[in-house]
């Protein structure tokens, strides 16, 4: 990456600028390629729309990128790299598709997993001396609780022994893990970073030399490399990420504020606000919280899935990171039965703040 800031690199990074090629990133639609030459076959070498998506992601996180099918299957290359037996540490609460690759390889007898506490940093340093992976989800999804990955990125352990964060919610423009001392960093591209609900993509990113080649074997034997048309999708998306997550932000923070004064809601969930446990912890390092929140309802589950249906500028649908505000009761989703049942995920989006606020309002 140049010495541009990241918000230039977002617009400029990825393209090729020689003279006569398009000003744009295009989508190049080719399953194969003339040989003799490196790049003979989209599945194993991607296309240089790829390339493009990895240029711009890997420039944002001082490493080199590696672009997937959907963020699942970036995830799914991690884990496939374990051997039997290996141990893992894991949030209690994480992303319900992470949890379910856990749960089916315990049930398996192919690993033994910890799950702790994202808050708890002492149990998560001690976790590093005896686990092969340590997964990392910060901010945690649907709680929001932020891990202090300067301290457990940064923390000796064994050789061999892997610290992956998952950085979906937070984007590189509020927080770096490999210079914190990550060995990868992971991205559900299909949320901020595509920014459009129109797409399916996920990255890693590394600094290590072996783990990526690793990490391209793992993408070429599960035939999960990116799309053309979803690379292209992303690298466009992308462009506009600062200026979206500026927005939705300042959006996020303002609900925060008024949702926790609301007599209808009972907790708010945003590390932003001073109350949250892990306030201090966010303060200290990242750039910005971000734009997703949870809050808790009055009532029962079945008063909180009415509020969800009850909107309507808010879209009531799952995933998260569009440009349009999203907002479900988590507990309704597989996997997630652990949630409170009144906890309600909110992505906010770049709509009006007031606009966004008059429909909470209605629908509480």
């Amino acid at each position: 990456m140049t010495n541009w800031t990241p918000q230039s690199w977002l617009v400029g990074g990825g393209r090729t600028r020689t003279p006569g090629d398009p000003l744009n990133v295009s989508p190049e639609l080719a399953s194969n390629f003339y040989l003799p030459d490196e790049r003979l076959y989209s599945r194993t070498h991607g296309t240089t729309t790829t390339d493009a998506l990895e240029e711009l992601v890997g420039g944002l996180e001082k490493g080199s990128a590696l672009a997937f099918a959907s963020g699942m299957a970036a995830a799914a290359a991690v884990f496939g790299r374990l051997p039997v037996g290996a141990r893992i540490a894991a949030p209690t609460d994480p992303y319900h598709g992470v949890a379910g690759i856990l749960a089916e390889g315990e049930s398996q007898g192919r690993w033994h997993v910890d799950r702790l506490d994202q808050a708890d940093t002492a149990a998560w340093l001690d976790a590093l001396a005896v686990s092969d992976l340590v997964w990392v989800e910060s901010p945690e999804n649907p709680l929001m609780t932020v891990a202090d990955l300067p301290a457990i990125c940064g923390a000796p352990r064994p050789e061999g022994a892997l610290v992956v964060v998952d950085s979906t919610f937070a984007t590189p423009l509020l927080q770096l893990p490999l210079d914190y001392g990550a060995d990868v960093v992971m991205h559900s591209a299909t949320k901020f970073i595509g920014g459009h609900s129109d797409l399916l993509a996920g990255v890693l990113i590394t600094r290590d030399d072996d783990l990526y080649a690793e990490f391209v074997d793992r993408r070429l034997i599960y035939g999960a490399t990116i799309g053309a048309m979803e690379a292209f999708l992303t690298v466009r998306g992308a462009r506009t990420l600062g200026l979206r997550l500026e927005r939705a932000q300042d959006n996020a923070m303002e609900l925060a504020l008024r949702l926790d004064a609301h007599g209808g809601v009972t907790r708010v969930l945003y590390p932003g606000l001073p109350a949250h446990p892990t306030h201090e912890v966010a303060k200290r390092f990242m750039a910005g919280f971000g734009a997703m929140l949870s809050f808790e309802t009055t009532g029962d589950g079945d008063h909180a899935a009415d509020v969800c249906a009850r909107v309507e500028l808010i879209n009531h649908a799952t995933s998260l990171g569009g440009v349009e505000s999203t907002m479900e009761r988590r507990a309704a989703i597989a996997g997630q039965e652990r949630i409170p049942p009144t906890l309600i995920r909110l992505s906010v989006g770049c709509e009006n703040v007031d606009d966004l606020w008059s429909d909470l309002v209605g629908s509480l």
